[in-house]
């Protein structure tokens, strides 16, 4: 089959086409021909070799964590899926034509949702709602913030705070602030606007998406006890002010990963895709992904 090979950390020239064996399906898994597969973070700084002391590769290595596609074999032991089924999941490895993962990890994709599209969704959709169900987890009629909320992990972090019933703020750039205001959020913030930060009311936590100094800027805003949950690392700040710090991951989650999809298919949750090229073009996809294209980039393989 064909894949994208990372041979060694770099720039996106280390990522290189090759023919390799296609995968063994093993009890309890299932075999995917994918149609579809995303450029996330996580693949450009895992390239780069950002992430090699906390997540080391074993190069040669074939990147990828979001599949869609349709199930060709299934192992022993798989009672949800049938082949010819349309699934997306979480998995690693997509950046091929054939990809083998956990039942666990997959869901099927909703009969109004494209095959290809919904390549983009698995790990946004699970990084966002666990960031917010799992790590920050608000009480109803909470005050939080969202920061990178124009981002895809940002919008689902949204969505889910909305449904816990929390009251929410978008936190943008202020080039972002209109494209914000269709988010269905309490109010929104441009978070390089000092003014404007100072207006916010005192937050119950903050579902941080950006970390660094942007966050570090926050932390005065939130009340004591208060919960600063993200994505990108824990605050230096947070714990010397008696706020609550926890880190989150993502982890395969089908039936999260199920309702997230259908919200999606719904309209009801909008997940922009910038770009769709072909797996032959994944430099190229790289590339374009790690400098904001302002959407999800889609590899068709």
């Amino acid at each position: 089959m064909k894949a994208i090979v990372l041979t060694a950390y770099g720039d996106v020239d280390k990522l290189e086409p090759r023919n390799l064996p296609e995968p063994v399906t093993g009890p309890g898994e299932i075999k995917v021909r994918i149609a579809g597969a995303s450029i996330n973070p996580v693949d450009y700084k895992l390239r780069s070799g950002a992430l090699k002391t906390m997540m080391p590769l074993d190069l040669p290595a074939v990147l990828g964590r979001d599949a869609s596609g349709t199930v060709v074999e299934t192992g022993t032991g798989v009672t949800r899926f049938k082949v010819g089924d349309r699934v997306l999941g979480l998995v690693m490895g997509a950046y091929a034509e054939r990809v083998v993962a956990k039942e666990e990890a997959w869901a099927k994709v909703p009969a109004k949702l494209d095959l290809i599209d919904a390549g983009a969704l698995p790990l946004v959709l699970l990084t966002g709602a666990q960031l917010v169900e799992e790590a920050l987890d608000p009480r109803r009629g909470d005050v939080v913030l969202v920061t990178g909320a124009a981002g895809a992990v940002g919008r689902v972090a949204v969505f889910a705070a909305k449904a816990r019933g929390a009251k929410v703020w978008a936190g943008v750039r202020r080039s972002q602030l209109a494209e914000a205001s269709g988010l269905g959020a309490e109010g929104v913030v441009a978070l390089d606007d000092p003014a404007a930060v100072e207006r916010l009311p005192m937050l119950d936590g903050i579902a941080d998406t950006v970390g660094g100094e942007t966050l570090e800027g926050l932390l005065h805003k939130v009340k004591k006890g208060g919960t600063i949950a993200s994505v990108v690392g824990a605050s230096s700040g947070a714990s010397a002010l008696g706020l609550v710090v926890r880190a989150m991951w993502a982890h395969a989650d089908a039936a999260r990963l199920t309702a997230l999809a259908g919200a999606v298919a719904a309209g009801e949750l909008v997940i922009p895709i910038a770009r769709r090229l072909p797996l032959a073009e994944a430099r190229e996809a790289q590339r374009i992904a790690e400098h904001h294209a302002g959407g999800k980039v889609l590899l068709l393989a």
